[in-house]
């Protein structure tokens, strides 16, 4: 099993859960939630960074399906105070396709703790200039899309993120651990980032002697990139990245967990982000439970930019707030999800009607996942694959029978 063979090499836990036609198949969990040992529980929840903007997004969607906002009106029909310095034509599909010119969030504030402060964050966002973003390309707005979503869906509803996730999304599916804010009572579930390096002197001076021969290696590889007609633009990415004092930022504290920062901070439980992509997978509905309509799950998932990415540096296949899936075995060609920095991801493929989700505690990786949750995606196709070709082969002996 590959998740075992992960957890053979690592410091801390993690957790995977996977649903195949509406039903539950695989539920695992393993390894340690803190750095005191402690064994991670059935009902262990993880800060899973970016794979947050997967789930506000289909918290958004609520609202399009009802008709309450429409992805093609300006961002100002909703939020008035959004058209200051120029930004009256920027539209909700801009924003959800990463083409709204708002991803400096190092320019923006002058510390990665005003995060915390929502009044702040979405009053400096309406002020705030947007970027031309050439045609065709798109730039990831790493940490200012959870606050944009989740003013949208505030002022549409008249709710809170963290009220409407619980009423809209977690109720109706009866998901056992779904927060951006998680409230005080629900903390004591939630496993411990483990920086493991952190705590070792030695190791982090090391660590900062391989940022600064990265950085020079970064301005090689940009050179080299630009040359053969890449985008690469290494500041881009960091004002989008890396707000000033975000290292001193602790995601897995109670003050964070309890803030809503909804690109960043979502703490999930591997099951409850499955069995809502597993929802999305099977056209918007599962067990009874009607999500989103068949229309609206189409129209979320359709592919809206097939260029570069400014920030990300990669072609991510944008969908209306979700990113391609990659595997070691290609691409699922109809599969949409969102994945996060530490290694986490939740994703759905309505063609094969499966969706997974992914949660761990240690790991850096890139902000959208790193090499172990593409194992993971491979083993799982292949499985799928395999499950098919035998079915095939059944099917094809009952005929000459």
């Amino acid at each position: 099993m590959e998740l075992e063979r992960q957890l053979e090499r690592s410091l801390g836990g993690a957790a995977i859960c996977v649903y195949y036609q509406g039903q539950c198949v695989v539920d695992l969990w393993g390894g340690v939630r803190d750095d005191i040992g402690r064994p991670w529980q059935r009902d262990t929840m993880a800060v899973c960074y970016s794979t947050s903007k997967g789930v506000i997004s289909t918290a958004l969607h609520v609202l399009a399906d009802r008709g309450q906002i429409d992805y093609d009106a300006p961002v100002a029909a909703y939020w008035p105070e959004f058209a200051q310095a120029g930004k009256a034509a920027i539209t909700v599909r801009d924003v959800m396709s990463h083409r709204a010119g708002l991803f400096n969030i190092r320019d923006l504030v002058d510390h990665a703790r005003r995060m915390l402060d929502w009044d702040f964050m979405v009053t400096a966002l309406a002020a705030a200039p947007a970027v031309r973003i050439p045609d065709g390309a798109t730039a990831y707005q790493a940490l200012t899309y959870g606050f944009l979503i989740g003013e949208l869906i505030r002022r549409v509803s008249g709710r809170s993120l963290p009220q409407f996730l619980s009423e809209e999304i977690a109720a109706p599916l009866g998901l056992d651990g779904l927060y951006i804010g998680a409230p005080d009572d629900q903390l004591h579930r939630a496993a411990r980032l483990l920086d493991i390096l952190a705590r070792n002197p030695e190791a982090r001076a090391a660590r900062e002697t391989v940022a600064v021969r990265r950085r020079r290696l970064f301005r090689a590889a940009e050179r080299l990139l630009r040359a053969a007609g890449h985008p690469a633009d290494f500041d881009r990415a960091t004002s989008a990245l890396a707000p000033r004092g975000i290292s001193s930022i602790d995601f897995s504290s109670a003050e964070v967990m309890r803030a809503s920062i909804p690109a960043a901070n979502g703490l999930f439980t591997a099951r409850s982000l499955a069995r809502l992509y597993a929802a999305l997978a099977a056209g918007g509905e599962l067990d009874g439970v009607r999500l989103l309509s068949p229309r609206t799950v189409a129209r979320a998932t359709e592919i809206q930019h097939r260029g570069f990415d400014q920030v990300t540096l990669f072609k991510m296949r944008w969908r209306l707030g979700y990113h391609r899936v990659g595997s070691f075995r290609g691409e699922p060609r109809h599969a949409f999800g969102h994945f996060g920095l530490g290694g986490s991801g939740a994703w759905a493929d309505p063609t094969r009607n499966l969706a997974m989700g992914f949660i761990v505690n240690t790991g850096v990786g890139t902000p959208m996942g790193d090499m172990r949750i593409l194992r993971l995606n491979t083993a799982l196709l292949g499985c799928v694959h395999r499950m098919w070709s035998l079915r095939r082969r059944l099917d094809a002996i009952r005929t000459r029978a």
